[in-house]
């Protein structure tokens, strides 16, 4: 049977990784809102509902290097024109394992659809649930093929005291499966945050979204 998006998630979450052989595997997108390109070391997966042979067509007529190629925004801009999605950023994708026990931090559960990261989440994700602790804010949600996805906010003026770090451990200690966080490549501080709390980065990972989930929020 052929891996789903799905499957190739849950061997890297366990340290299984594709290949690293340079090539390219193409997937079905696991639902109409997700599309992209992971690209893990030596080896890309890209997960559409396009033809595979336009995939690897347009990958060649970059004449990137093979290791690059998918994550190259000639690539990436004719996918977007191809079908009538946006990228936000190239990120970081990291995974964390769950954790026993409750919490060390403080966490209240809450209901606020106006706060922007939880606006940013319901955009990509679906059942999400929002905690909020002194000066920071953690949301978590059903994300690309149903991973459960972990967004976290801190407040500008209780930054740089362990908060981001305290909130992502939190994280995992909430989940019983593993917990996945999209970052930013330049967003260093995140990244060191999430570092620190015991997750690994798996992958680089472009999320095309969908202009009716743009526009809506879906």
């Amino acid at each position: 049977m052929a891996e789903t998006l799905r499957d190739i998630l849950d061997a890297a979450a366990r340290g299984v990784f594709p290949p690293a052989d340079g090539r390219t595997t193409v997937v079905p997108q696991p639902s109409h809102r997700d599309a992209g390109v992971l690209a893990f070391t030596a080896h890309s997966v890209v997960f559409t509902d396009e033809d595979p042979r336009w995939v690897y067509d347009t990958l060649r007529a970059t004449e990137c290097d093979a290791l690059a190629a998918t994550m190259n925004a000639r690539f990436l801009a004719a996918f977007m024109d191809r079908t009538g999605r946006s990228c936000d950023t190239i990120d970081v994708l990291l995974a964390g394992s769950p954790l026993p026990g409750e919490p060390e931090l403080a966490l209240t559960e809450i209901h606020d659809p106006r706060h922007p990261r939880v606006v940013g989440s319901h955009r990509r994700r679906d059942g999400v649930r929002v905690w909020a602790a002194d000066g920071g804010v953690l949301v978590l949600g059903r994300g690309v093929a149903g991973r459960l996805e972990a967004a976290v906010e801190v407040d500008e003026e209780v930054r740089h005291r362990g908060l981001g770090r305290a909130l992502v451990t939190a994280a995992r200690h909430l989940a019983a499966e593993p917990v996945w966080a999209q970052v930013s490549a330049g967003n260093a501080r995140s990244l060191r945050a999430f570092q620190a709390a015991g997750y690994r980065p798996v992958a680089s990972e472009a999320l095309l979204i969908s202009a009716r989930a743009r526009s809506t929020g879906c």
